[in-house]
């Protein structure tokens, strides 16, 4: 996956097409879109644990797009402090902050505003009294120099236009020690760059 976006590519209308993108998710998750959504693909296809989501409130699960399942990669232990960048609908954001307890906090970061509410209302259903929901960009996260002990992503880097730039957010937040939870979806070659100014693809 390319680091950084072409100099000439609309960055503004990039994200742009990403809200959009991701608001239609959140508010019709049964809608046409080309990649894969909801509890039984993250079930069947991920690992996740199909009891454990149905525990959830469906709007937390219908809209997850996610690529992979973090939580088979390292365990999240009581009382951390976990960030989920690009929380979407909140169903990692639910599952973290089962797994950290009510002495830890869960903090969701999200770009898209229907997807902050479909995370907050999810939050309250589940009675999810340490979740923080916080708008943002991967470019310059809500959350102050080394204040969380995890960070998660799951499927979101690969629309970030600045690679270096978000990792380095990613590294700035982290405390010392702290962990990152990466799952994505990532190229064995250099993309061409007719591809890489193809902002569809890019929001894709």
């Amino acid at each position: 996956m390319p680091l950084q976006c072409p100099i000439d590519l609309n960055v503004d209308e990039l994200r742009q097409e990403i809200k959009d993108m991701y608001s239609s998710v959140a508010r019709q998750p049964d809608g046409d879109f080309h990649f894969h959504r909801g509890p039984a693909y993250a079930a069947e296809f991920l690992g996740y644990d199909a009891g454990e989501l149905a525990s959830l409130p469906e709007k937390a699960t219908a809209s997850f797009a996610g690529v992979a399942n973090p939580f088979l990669i390292d365990e999240l232990h009581r009382g951390e402090t976990v960030v989920d960048l690009g929380s979407g609908a909140g169903m990692d954001l639910l599952l973290a902050a089962r797994r950290v307890g009510p002495e830890g906090r869960a903090i969701g970061v999200d770009m898209t505003d229907d997807m902050l509410a479909s995370a907050t209302a999810s939050a309250e259903t589940d009675g999810a009294t340490r979740v923080e929901l916080r708008k943002g960009d991967l470019l310059d996260l809500p959350l102050e120099d080394a204040s969380v002990d995890v960070v998660i992503s799951n499927g979101v880097l690969n629309l970030a236009h600045d690679k270096v730039k978000a990792f380095s957010e990613i590294a700035r937040v982290l405390k010392p020690g702290g962990r990152l939870l990466l799952g994505d979806i990532i190229m064995s070659g250099e993309l061409s760059e007719s591809c890489r100014s193809d902002i569809e693809l890019w929001a894709g």
